[in-house]
Parts: C-alpha cells; sequence; structure tokens
C-alpha cells in the first residue's frame, strides 16, 4: 500500500505533532501540518493530500472559513475533510455538515481511534 498524505491544519503546534508522530508511526501516512488557515489553504493547493485534518478555533481564519474555501475552489472541492476540534457543540457539527465536512471528531481523540476513522474514510474514497 502506498503511504498516504494527511494535512492537519491547527494552530496548536503540539496537538500537530502529536497527531503527525502518531499517525506516522501506525504506518502508511505522511502527515504534513499548517498553522493557520491561510497556510493550510496554500498548503492543500500545492500538496494535493489524500484527507485534510481541521480544527476549528484559528487565529484570523477560522476552520468553516477554511473548509468552506476549499469545497470552493476547483483544486480542492474533492479533498475529504474531517472536522478534529475541541468544540462538540451541536450548531459547530451542522455548520460543518453543511460546508460538506466528511467527519466531525472532538478533541481528545486516541491516534488509534482516528487512524481508523482516516483509513474508512480513505478506502470510502476509494485512496
Amino acid at each position: 500500500m502506498d503511504e498516504r498524505k494527511i494535512l492537519i491544519i491547527d494552530d496548536d503546534k503540539d496537538v500537530c505533532g502529536m497527531v503527525k508522530d502518531g499517525l506516522e508511526r501506525l504506518g502508511f501516512f505522511k502527515v504534513i501540518a499548517a498553522n493557520n488557515g491561510k497556510d493550510g489553504l496554500h498548503m492543500a493547493k500545492q500538496t494535493k493530500p489524500d484527507l485534510v485534518l481541521l480544527d476549528i478555533n484559528m487565529p484570523s481564519m477560522n476552520g468553516f472559513k477554511v473548509l468552506q474555501m476549499l469545497k470552493e475552489d476547483q483544486n480542492t472541492y474533492h479533498l475529504p475533510v474531517v472536522m478534529l476540534t475541541g468544540q462538540g457543540d451541536d450548531m459547530s457539527k451542522i455548520s460543518a455538515a453543511r460546508l460538506y465536512s466528511e467527519e466531525y471528531i472532538t478533541k481528545p481523540i486516541r491516534v488509534t481511534d482516528l487512524k481508523t476513522r482516516i483509513d474508512a474514510i480513505l478506502e470510502k474514497f476509494g485512496i
């Protein structure tokens, strides 16, 4: 199986590091990180990841705006986007669903559980 590329967009560098280390240790993933929405959008277009993990609460551009922009861009609309956030409220979940996120996962989550959910989404997309 080829290595799959995951882009995590989260302003918390500790979360990015934990997800990167954990997923790469579990195998078949190359994880790249962006610490703000603007950089994340740029990296999504340049690196063409197989899946995006996206936080909601970030300075200057929140995750909902990033998700909207990813889904409106002809180069990135097809990317599965998983919201990975500390916000567990129903309105945030509904907003993410309306913007076509693939799944909504609340932090904290064990990396093994995250990998299982990512694997299922990538299989669904034939990746």
